[in-house]
C-alpha cells in the first residue's frame, strides 16, 4: 500500500485523512473512495479505487487503533515509524498534522462504537420504467422502480447497492415503509 500511497498528491492524501477523521467523529456517513479517485485520476494519476479503498482502510485503522490507545501526535508518529518505514515522507507530514489538529476529537463513546457495527444510510434515489420490449418479447410495457441505496459500511466506504422491484414488489415496500413510520410515531 505504501508504494500507491506515494503516488498519491499531499493534497488529496490530506482531504483523504480528513474526511476519515470525520468519519471516525460521525460528522459524515464515510468516505466517497470513488468521487476522491475520479478526482486523482482526472489530476493524470492513475489509481484504481480498489487501491484507494484499502489505503483508506488501513489510514482509518491506524486512525482509530491511535485513539483506542490515546497516543499523541508524537506517540504516533514514533509508533507509525518504528512499524512503517516504507511509508512517504509526504504521507507521515499529512498523518502528525492532521492528527495533531483533530485527532483528540476522535469520539470514542459507547452510542459510537455501537452504531459503527452495522452501515449507514447515506441517501436513496429511484426511478420508474416502462420495459417497451426485449429480444424475446416485441411488446412488454412492462413498468418497473430502479431504486440505488448509497450506504456507507463499517470502514466508511460509501457505496451503491441499486436493486428493482416489479409494480407490486414496491407497494410491498412502500407498505412496510409506512408501518415503520407509524411505529416511530409512537416513540
Amino acid at each position: 500500500a505504501a508504494d500507491k500511497i506515494n503516488l498519491i498528491p499531499q493534497d488529496f492524501f490530506a482531504e483523504l485523512c480528513e474526511q476519515i477523521i470525520q468519519h471516525l467523529n460521525h460528522k459524515i456517513p464515510g468516505v466517497n473512495t470513488a468521487e476522491l479517485c475520479q478526482r486523482i485520476q482526472t489530476s493524470g494519476i492513475e489509481l484504481n479505487v480498489s487501491d484507494l479503498s484499502k489505503i483508506a482502510n488501513i489510514v482509518s485503522f491506524l486512525f482509530s487503533t491511535a485513539a483506542r490507545n490515546h497516543l499523541s501526535t508524537e506517540e504516533l508518529i514514533t509508533t507509525l515509524g518504528n512499524a512503517v518505514s516504507v511509508l512517504p515522507k509526504h504521507a507521515v507530514q499529512v498523518i502528525r498534522h492532521v492528527w495533531n489538529e483533530q485527532g483528540k476529537s476522535i469520539s470514542e463513546s459507547e452510542d459510537a462504537r455501537s452504531m459503527a457495527t452495522v452501515g449507514q444510510f447515506v441517501d436513496i434515489k429511484w426511478k420508474l420504467g416502462v420495459a417497451m420490449s426485449s429480444d424475446t418479447c416485441r411488446s412488454l410495457k412492462y413498468p418497473y422502480i430502479m431504486v440505488m441505496l448509497t450506504v456507507a459500511d463499517l470502514s466508511g466506504q460509501i457505496t451503491d447497492k441499486s436493486f428493482e422491484m416489479t409494480i407490486p414488489q414496491f407497494k410491498n415496500f412502500f407498505r412496510q415503509f409506512k408501518e415503520m413510520a407509524a411505529i416511530l410515531e409512537t416513540v
